[in-house]
């Protein structure tokens, strides 16, 4: 007996340590992240204004909201960019996907110049962007200065064409790592299946339309749920690029909360637009994840 003592004090630490280690952590997270999301919906239900009020005043701050016109406009917004930033990154991701899958040489080159954008913050991706489209310095000015005088590209100045040039700034810094899933999933494919439908006579293209690429649909999926999430909390890279202009041409929830809570002293009409943008991101992260969980058992 005097020698199982020690070894189950040591069993004992073994286990309880890592959760010693976590703890700090944990309730960080459960006060800073989800206390703050409680916090939120709690302000959004009071008349807070340039500072938190906890006179509750029910559902009143999210009829104002769906009144505000600024509000309806960044969820047209929201549609147009989110729907074009998640079809162009997941179709360019699966074609580079594929052209890097053609064990082609120089792709450890390759590969990295498709991931570098993904390195770079949006802000730094949204003011290059910016630097580009001007007009009076960028590609318009360029083509001038080699003699097309013609030329004209002038979308971000365009209310009609702004959120476009949002896109593909977005799509530039978020193609790569989508091609960096799909390639992924295409070298996970099992070598056997493909050999099999070689000897049955497939050419290339029956190999990647219905054998490969039916088969990334759990890719398609995570990428579609990456994507969306990015698309609903788009704010730095709009703020760098457009500043929400011109007019309220590109203005997304993320904008429209930011401006409502800290610029025009509508606290609770902004946290209950955080709030419509948290339901908007659970709406597609917990079907997710109850589809992966229930695959998995």
């Amino acid at each position: 007996m005097q020698y199982s003592l020690p070894g189950k004090a040591e069993a004992t630490l073994r286990e309880t340590l890592p959760r010693l280690v976590l703890s700090p952590s944990l309730f960080l997270i459960l006060l800073f992240v989800y206390g703050f999301i409680l916090y939120t919906g709690y302000l959004s239900l009071t008349d807070s204004r340039m500072l938190p009020s906890y006179d509750l005043q029910g559902l009143d701050n999210y009829a104002r909201l769906w009144g505000q016109r600024n509000w309806i406009t960044a969820l047209q917004n929201l549609a147009i960019f989110g729907i074009l930033y998640i079809l162009i990154c997941s179709l360019l991701g699966l074609v580079l996907a594929i052209f890097l899958d053609q064990k082609i040489r120089g792709e450890g080159i390759l590969r990295p110049i498709y991931l570098y954008p993904m390195a770079l913050s949006f802000i730094v991706t949204g003011t290059a962007w910016k630097w580009f489209l001007d007009p009076g310095l960028g590609l318009e000015n360029t083509m001038h200065l080699w003699g097309w005088e013609s030329f004209t590209f002038d979308w971000i100045k365009d209310r009609n064409m702004a959120i476009y040039t949002v896109v593909i700034a977005a799509v530039w810094q978020s193609s790569g790592f989508v091609m960096a899933m799909f390639l992924a999933g295409l070298r996970g494919i099992d070598s056997e299946i493909l050999k099999a439908a070689q000897m049955d006579g497939a050419g290339r293209w029956s190999l990647y339309t219905r054998i490969m690429i039916p088969q990334l649909r759990p890719v398609f999926l995570s990428a579609f749920v990456v994507l969306a999430h990015l698309a609903i909390k788009a704010y730095d890279l709009v703020i760098a690029l457009t500043n929400g202009g011109p007019g309220r041409a590109t203005e997304l929830p993320a904008t429209f909360m930011y401006s409502y809570t800290f610029t025009r002293n509508q606290m609770g009409v902004g946290a209950s637009s955080a709030v419509i943008m948290l339901a908007m991101i659970a709406s597609i992260i917990v079907p997710y994840l109850y589809a992966e969980l229930r695959e998995r058992r």
